[in-house]
């Protein structure tokens, strides 16, 4: 029985990420955690050498980049075949960490045969048409967003609790404790400025509808002036940060944060797609 079949019905692009953390990531993941684990278990139930446990997490780290290396490209195959929108799904496969960037030395590491080289030169062609999107009817005629009210509160507290450290190091005396707290409590008074300007902000940071985008930085802008509007991810893991970005009046750009905003990027995609549909279908 063949590990992939090729599905009748397209899948949509949430479906194939899901498939793809399945089939690719959680092997990897049992396997980079499991053999350690067990090398462990052999050093403490059988005294082997402390050099084996190092040993198990070398074999656990190649052995699951072989792993990702094989699936890979088997989940790559069958969710270009299976999936409409190809450009979507490679910029969420992407950011999920599923496959890396064109051309990056990881991605050089998978492990493709003749025949998936042939498979995947085929669906290059896939990519010579545009994504196709629906409008979705549950949006409101326009949306407003704001601050992530829940984020500036938790920020908020932390804030204080920095400033409280900082204080209590102060009390301990000493030179080196004098200078930690100035630049803890400093760090404090700061980040709780900042945070409360956000809590006591009660204009929206973005406002879209079918005639255009508003930015807190930026006044209205129809979409007849905007091209390129997307949701982008820059750096990876802890660091990685979410933008909206979009060219205007031909080369002017505009970027907003969104991380701290009351919206996911998926709902601000799905949110400047349905708008810039309206926006078409009433100018037809």
């Amino acid at each position: 029985m063949r590990f992939i079949k090729k599905m009748r019905k397209q899948i949509t692009v949430e479906e194939a990420i899901k498939k793809g953390h399945l089939i690719v990531n959680a092997p990897v993941f049992i396997v980079i955690i499991g053999c350690p684990a067990f090398a462990m278990y052999l050093s403490v139930q059988y005294s082997i050498p402390s050099w084996g446990i190092g040993a198990g997490f070398l074999i656990g780290f190649l052995f699951a980049w072989l792993i990702w290396s094989f699936m890979i490209t088997k989940w790559r195959i069958w969710a270009f075949e299976n999936v409409r929108n190809v450009h979507e799904l490679k910029k969420r496969a992407i950011q999920e960490k599923l496959i890396w960037n064109d051309g990056n030395i990881f991605e050089k590491t998978e492990i493709r045969t003749a025949k998936d080289k042939i498979k995947l030169k085929i669906l290059e062609k896939k990519f010579e048409q545009k994504d196709k999107f629906r409008e979705d009817y549950s949006l409101p005629p326009k949306t407003e967003i704001y601050h992530s009210k829940v984020d500036c509160y938790v920020n908020l507290i932390v804030s204080i609790l920095i400033i409280g450290v900082g204080i209590y190091l102060f009390s301990k005396g000493g030179i080196k404790l004098y200078i930690l707290s100035i630049i803890t409590i400093g760090i404090g008074i700061y980040s709780t400025i900042k945070e409360l300007r956000k809590v006591l902000d009660t204009k929206p940071i973005l406002i879209i509808d079918s005639k255009g985008i508003q930015t807190k930085n930026l006044a209205f802008k129809n979409w007849s002036t905007i091209k390129s509007e997307e949701v982008v991810q820059e750096g990876f893991g802890n660091s990685a940060k979410a933008y909206l970005t979009f060219y205007y009046d031909e080369d002017k750009f505009e970027q907003t944060a969104i991380d701290s905003l009351n919206i996911t990027q998926r709902e601000l995609e799905n949110i400047i797609r349905t708008y810039r549909i309206r926006n078409n279908k009433n100018n037809r």
